[in-house]
């Protein structure tokens, strides 16, 4: 392979490791899995999710906008609310799929100091 396809080949795995990488940053937070977490049974206006969540209505809504812009959840109008959903079925499949590798590696996880207190 040429150097200069090998430098586009290592370019695509570098944009392929941040974006994934600022994806799993919109998940990191709590708030935000448990809003998403609440929206893959349904889709709910804020405060159903603030029902749901147990969180603050300005948290939900202030979390809500960050999901919104990271295209992880899309909403519609109804009537005079805003009815909030997910994005794409795959959001609920990953957090699925992220509870079963925690039945794996949940030891590890809780027994890991990098993330300890954040």
């Amino acid at each position: 392979m040429s150097n200069d396809m090998t430098q586009i080949v290592v370019d695509r795995k570098v944009g392929t490791i941040e974006q994934r990488a600022k994806l799993f940053r919109g998940f990191a937070d709590p708030s935000r899995l448990s809003i998403l977490g609440a929206l893959c049974g349904e889709p709910l206006v804020v405060h159903e999710l603030v029902e749901r969540t147990g969180l603050s209505q300005p948290n939900v809504s202030n979390h809500l906008r960050c999901l919104l812009e990271c295209g992880l959840v899309n909403s519609d109008r109804d009537g005079r609310f805003i009815r909030y959903r997910i994005s794409s079925a795959r959001i609920a499949t990953l957090l699925s799929d992220v509870d079963a590798l925690l039945d794996v590696v949940a030891g590890g996880v809780e027994s890991c100091d990098n993330y300890r207190g954040r």
